[in-house]
């Protein structure tokens, strides 16, 4: 018989309690009924005794024999502050796990210690969304994707935020065991047996603040004004100045151009309607200055991931 897959999941002081569950939960549960040999899975803490976790929990080793050197799947669930230094004893089990060939996944903010281990450097990777402009900024050898749910790069997996772990958790589970295999043990927690990790995360586009002495009041007025089929010339001349200008003040201040910004301001006050009120699609594609339904629902499934009727249904 195969020797069974070992999963170690490593935990440092202070981090989330969900994003640990997750792996526990679909590793460590025995299914050999399923599939034999099933994962062995350990949890090991970075530190000596026991470790205190959020939220009130802490964590003390079950088996002091567990090793980190000898896992054949390294999880990292989170960390307690993406904006803090990484514990160097924790980065140094996942540079040591990476330079033997283990595969490591990471769940939500987990992202951030691969990425100081160095292991994300020309990788394409994801993280929670709210999180991905700092770890592009703090890390940009790292090729961050804030689009999707999980991503695989060569042996290195990244997931976005919390629930997203369970889908990069079960993607494991179907590579090594099969789709079967990986959809009952999803619908043994209750969850989708298969979310692509393409997927779109549940984004809602965020305005950027700015502080410009001309630009902010011309956002102001074009905010009130999404329902009007409005150009680049337009924000020029309610500006009182040249179309070229507008562009290099919007791409200066806000990194993108006047009509991805008006594009991405329609779908936020789409979302909004969707989640808020009854309208029907045709009303909030003409409120929002999309023209037709039919526009509203190319450009919204292009950004968001989801029809708007489906992220209606989930999010209303």
């Amino acid at each position: 018989m195969a020797d069974a897959h070992r999963v170690v999941m490593v935990l440092s002081p202070g981090m989330p309690i969900f994003e640990a569950a997750v792996p526990s939960i679909i590793f460590g549960v025995d299914r050999s009924y399923l599939v034999s040999p099933w994962y062995t899975f350990s949890v090991v803490g970075i530190g000596a005794g026991a470790m205190p976790l959020s939220d009130g929990f802490s964590f003390t080793p079950p088996d002091p024999d567990a090793d980190a050197a000898h896992a054949d799947t390294l999880i990292v669930p989170a960390c307690e502050n993406v904006h803090a230094q990484q514990p160097p004893e924790l980065l140094d089990v996942v540079r040591a796990a990476h330079a033997r060939g283990a595969r490591i996944l990471s769940i939500c903010s987990g992202a951030f210690v691969l990425a100081a281990a160095g292991i994300l450097d020309g990788r394409r990777a994801t993280t929670h969304w709210l999180h991905a402009p700092e770890l592009a900024e703090r890390h940009p050898a790292v090729k961050v994707d804030a689009s999707v749910l999980y991503v695989e790069d060569d042996n290195v997996i990244t997931s976005a935020g919390t629930v997203a772990g369970i889908d990069a958790c079960l993607h494991l589970v179907r590579v090594d065991h099969g789709a079967a295999v990986a959809a009952e043990v999803a619908r043994r927690i209750v969850t989708t047996p298969h979310r692509d990790g393409g997927q779109a995360q549940y984004v809602r586009p965020v305005a950027s603040p700015v502080d410009d002495g001309w630009l902010a009041p011309l956002l102001d007025w074009a905010s009130a004004q999404l329902h009007r089929p409005l150009t680049a010339a337009d924000l020029a001349a309610r500006a009182n100045v040249s179309v070229r200008t507008v562009e290099r003040r919007f791409a200066t201040v806000l990194g993108m151009s006047p009509l991805q910004w008006l594009l991405q301001q329609r779908v936020r006050r789409a979302q909004q309607l969707l989640e808020t009120t009854d309208r029907p699609i045709e009303w909030i594609a003409t409120t929002c200055g999309f023209g037709t339904a039919a526009s509203l629902r190319a450009h919204f499934a292009r950004v968001v991931g989801l029809a708007p009727t489906a992220y209606r249904r989930g999010f209303k």
